[in-house]
């Protein structure tokens, strides 16, 4: 009888497409998933129509990414981080970070191996190592400020440990982890001779005095990390798909291996307007900040006045909310709950836990501010109706 493979049985639909369609059907404003409701900046959005009209643009372009782009990569990275990227070997173009997430567990994670994961987790992390045979190792942050307990750390590596998952600016916290938390993650790397998977996609959107600390900074850390990135975070474009990694090459060249027969290359003139994206003045990331510190806020108020409470985010573009003042129930009942109730879509947080862990979101919320402002400020007196 013909059936579906067995290492994918257990995946069902994400969370993301459930929520979406519920919104979609009752006609509310959507702040569970983190897609803009606004472009990007107009100087990459001209740059992908010039590109439009390149000559050979329209066919594949290099499996690792157009040179432009990988020197691009390099020389930001190299002038904002100092770490040295060879943009030959060490710079890879995907179509977007969760590729590039699953191409490095591919690449880099046997099967029978163990991984260590952070919770919350993006959603993608756990089937990735589920489909390369490898074992979830899961230590949660804790706590209203979601610290990572270092003992905690270390007693989950055992012999069989290959390999750490790290996202900073996390998502769907807004933790942005400090230098003291990246050292004691360093020291049992090192230690214990762990690769590390570095989602970094969100390293442009810290907030007040916040700092994004790339753990390939760290003493001997870049020759056992590789950093993802991500154009749909850094320039708000998420619909175009394009994502990277880098590192050095002995990792990269797993990652590689993997990549070319996933997808074998990304959208070619979108990866000219990226290029270009990089060459925009610090100004850019500046005022991008600034805009969305503003939303964030924006978001806060709005949660606040309904009688959620809700920790200020440090980074991403995310808040997490309590919300047990004013709903009796789980965060999956929650959210049908406000969709129904408020027309206003967030996504419950247990989805990003394994099930021995669920229990610490259960009566949290995940909201999004990556929207216009007029959308958040609607959002806002719809969760009014909370109270009526």
């Amino acid at each position: 009888m013909a059936r579906m493979a067995r290492r994918v049985e257990s995946f069902g639909t994400t969370i993301f497409t459930e929520i979406n369609e519920r919104a979609r059907v009752a006609g509310a404003i959507n702040l569970g998933q983190g897609r803009p409701d606004f472009d990007g900046p107009a100087a990459v959005v001209a740059a992908a129509r010039a590109a439009m009209g390149r000559e050979g643009v329209h066919q594949y372009p290099p499996g690792n990414g157009i040179p432009e782009l990988r020197q691009a990569l390099a020389a930001h990275h190299g002038s904002r981080y100092g770490l040295a990227i060879d943009p030959e070997r060490g710079a890879l173009v995907t179509p977007g970070a969760t590729e590039a997430v699953f191409c490095a567990i591919m690449g880099l994670v046997d099967p029978g191996d163990e991984v260590i994961v952070i919770e919350p987790y993006f959603d993608s992390y756990v089937p990735g190592l589920v489909m390369a045979g490898s074992t979830p190792v899961f230590v949660p942050l804790r706590g209203d400020d979601w610290r990572l307990d270092p003992a905690e750390l270390r007693a989950a590596v055992t012999p069989r440990t290959r390999a750490l998952i790290l996202n900073t600016p996390h998502n769907p916290s807004g933790r942005v982890l400090s230098a003291t938390e990246l050292a004691d993650i360093a020291a049992v790397c090192r230690e214990h001779d762990l690769t590390v998977i570095s989602d970094e996609v969100y390293e442009h959107l810290t907030f007040d005095d916040a700092v994004h600390i790339p753990i390939a900074t760290l003493p001997d850390m870049a020759a056992r990390t590789v950093t993802i990135g991500s154009a749909g975070k850094t320039f708000g474009m998420t619909g175009w798909k394009v994502g990277w990694v880098l590192g050095p090459e002995p990792l990269l060249d797993g990652v590689r291996r993997a990549h070319q027969f996933v997808s074998f290359s990304t959208n070619h003139p979108a990866q000219w307007a990226v290029a270009h994206g990089f060459s925009l003045p610090e100004s850019h990331f500046h005022d991008n900040r600034a805009l969305y510190a503003r939303k964030r806020d924006l978001l806060l108020h709005g949660i606040r006045a309904a009688g959620l409470h809700a920790a200020t985010p440090q980074g991403a573009y995310f808040v997490v909310a309590d919300f047990s003042a004013v709903y009796d129930g789980d965060d999956a009942a929650f959210a049908r709950h406000l969709i129904d109730r408020c027309g206003v879509a967030c996504i419950p947080p247990s989805a990003f836990y394994s099930p021995g862990h669920r229990h610490l979101a259960h009566h949290l919320a995940r909201f999004s501010f990556c929207k216009h402002d007029a959308t958040l400020e609607q959002a806002a007196t719809r969760l009014q109706r909370l109270h009526d």
